[in-house]
């Protein structure tokens, strides 16, 4: 039920719209607000184990002191003071890693739920997409974002949030634990966080746009990936794999360009930070020592605060290699919020009424294009009656399909109205319209399972006689006794194990057991062989009996016996009648006609 024309794809050339890097990472972190009460506790355990991390330096100093002083200035070791401090360092050390497992356990949970919440909103998103939207999007570029795209917001995530969280709170203690031992080294310690924030700032901004393109070209290499694979026998019959190979190459080559310049530069951060760091630690011993020779502070001081250092520039390093998970994860989740933000179908009429009668579709002044500029179907009226067959007929491109995307509200009216007895379909709710219609498509569709769930896939709680009686109606019973496990039989829908006629039947067999009011056949006829046409046109005939059915075809041969044959030109009824009448009036239906008849005279000569 593709249409055409639809609008702009999600995707886009790189470059062509900006990063909003800020916006999305702060409504990716918005979304673990279900988990508030967690995240309070991941901060206080974070908090609790970045103090008592903290204070190992400062403890670890004094101890030093115990030993200086003892050593060079001749005072007795106070060997008590001295095992105090260093089981107070040992005990420290073991509530801090047992504060920070339990930190990261509870961390690894919110994510995971936030995860878990952004993959469903997503998938019920795609429900509420309308067809537009879903036509004019590579199959493989909206997997890509529902998959791949969620996958790396999950990693970075899980790699990020705990490790930015205790590496910010980091450097805020040990700052202040560098004021409690000497302000001017503090000071001079705190050039490396501007210094610092300028180098992230400068390379992120240049390879933010190169992690967006390259999840662009990961959609875009998936797209063409699904393409091969769902058309691979098209491909192999037609000798194009060599081609095939190049053009996945050349998207190889995009994807892989676009990666690697994203990872070098974010990869250039933690080198410059670290090479920050290392000159502030030069020039702390340099001038820690001087103040040592001063009397100014002592050597376990001085040793405090080489640590306190190093646990200074250290998290702010980590802060800058994070960027490029970061950059990556927000360049998937805009990604991603670009599906959620997607304009949704309209939302059905609370309420809305349910028509009662046996099936009566009116078509009254019926407007519709898929593109504003190209007008496709314009005041198109028709009735099928309540048990009918009505038949639609025309050249390719018509408007035969739209009128089947229109009465189910696949793509909405741009003027008039369609009635199902006597209901406006607009006052309905599309489960309560879908659910009174079945429908039977040119490209038949089979789920990875059994004969019988595909046949019961309408009506899952149908028994298995129900599942053979329509089986039987659509004339495929015979067809799955000749399979060795019968309606246990496995498909999917490549259907290796029957041919492309019999998975039609299969498909009649579940329009049946839905037991609608409304019958929708689009060209279900065209690509089976003589043999099992007559078998289908069998199958939809037992099918129609009772049913408003509309029937859109191409071979005229299996409207002859339609109620009322429309027939179609530009979007316009040019004629209507049965099938005889038509042919007499020596019109558009008869040119068809002749042209079929004339082209069926000549393959048998």
């Amino acid at each position: 039920m593709s249409g055409r024309g639809g609008p702009v794809r999600m995707t886009g050339a790189p470059g062509q719209r900006p990063v909003s890097f800020g916006p999305s990472a702060r409504r990716l972190l918005a979304r673990m607000g279900p988990d508030a009460a967690r995240l309070g506790v991941v901060l206080v355990l974070a908090v609790a184990s970045v103090v008592l991390t903290v204070l190992v330096p400062k403890l670890l100093g004094d101890a030093t002191d115990y030993v200086v002083r003892a050593a060079f200035l001749g005072e007795p070791l106070d060997r008590g003071g001295l095992r105090r401090t260093l089981l107070l360092v040992v005990a420290i050390c073991v509530a801090s890693a047992l504060g920070s497992f339990l930190q990261g356990l509870l961390l690894n949970r919110v994510v995971q739920r936030t995860v878990f919440r952004l993959r469903a909103d997503v998938e019920a998103k795609v429900h509420r997409l309308p067809l537009s939207h879903v036509d004019a999007t590579p199959r493989g570029e909206l997997l890509s974002r529902v998959t791949n795209d969620i996958d790396n917001i999950s990693q970075s995530l899980q790699q990020t949030v705990s490790q930015a969280l205790v590496s910010a709170l980091t450097v805020v203690g040990v700052v202040v634990m560098m004021f409690t031992i000497d302000v001017r080294l503090a000071l001079l310690a705190l050039v490396a966080v501007p210094l610092t924030l300028v180098v992230v700032a400068l390379i992120a901004k240049r390879s933010q746009p190169l992690f967006a393109g390259q999840w662009r070209e990961t959609g875009a290499l998936n797209a063409q990936i699904e393409e091969a694979f769902s058309g691979h026998d098209v491909v192999t019959a037609f000798g194009r794999r060599e081609e095939v190979r190049a053009a996945f190459a050349a998207k190889n080559a995009e994807l892989y360009t676009a990666g690697s310049g994203a990872q070098f530069l974010s990869g250039t951060i933690m080198p410059a930070t670290m090479l920050i760091g290392n000159l502030v630690y030069v020039a702390i011993a340099v001038v820690g020592a001087t103040l040592v020779t001063s009397g100014s502070i002592t050597i376990g001081g001085v040793q405090a605060f080489v640590q306190y250092s190093r646990q200074f520039t250290q998290p702010l390093a980590q802060l800058g290699s994070m960027a490029n998970l970061l950059q990556s994860g927000v360049a998937s989740a805009e990604r991603v919020f670009e599906v959620l933000d997607a304009p949704e179908v309209s939302p059905d009429p609370v309420d809305g009424p349910r028509p009662s009668g046996p099936g009566r579709i009116e078509f009254q002044h019926v407007s519709f294009r898929y593109a504003p500029e190209r007008p496709l179907i314009e005041d198109l009226s028709f009735v099928a009656e309540p048990g009918s067959t009505v038949a639609i007929v025309g050249p390719t491109g018509a408007g035969k399909t739209t009128l089947v995307n229109l009465l189910l509200r696949f793509y909405e009216l741009d003027a008039g109205r369609i009635l199902l007895d006597g209901v406006d379909i607009a006052a309905m709710s599309r489960r309560d319209l879908r659910s009174r219609a079945a429908i039977v498509l040119q490209d038949t569709w089979l789920f990875e399972g059994t004969i019988a769930q595909n046949i019961a896939y309408p009506r899952p709680s149908a028994t298995p006689e129900e599942v053979r009686e329509a089986a039987r109606a659509a004339s495929v019973d015979a067809v799955v006794a000749t399979l060795p496990e019968g309606y246990e039989t496995l498909v999917d829908d490549d259907a290796g194990r029957i041919s492309a006629g019999e998975k039609q039947l299969v498909t009649i067999a579940r329009a049946h057991l839905a037991r609608p009011q409304v019958l929708v056949l689009d060209e279900a006829t065209s690509s089976v062989d003589t043999r099992t046409e007559r078998l289908v046109q069998q199958a939809m005939a037992a099918l129609r009996r009772d049913r408003t059915s509309l029937v859109i075809a191409h071979r005229l041969s299996t409207v002859r016996d339609a109620d009322l044959i429309l027939v179609m030109e530009a979007g316009r009824v040019v004629e209507q009648g049965r099938h005889a009448e038509l042919v007499a009036a020596g019109g558009a239906y008869a040119r068809l006609h002749e042209a079929q008849f004339a082209g069926a005279a000549a393959e048998v000569d």
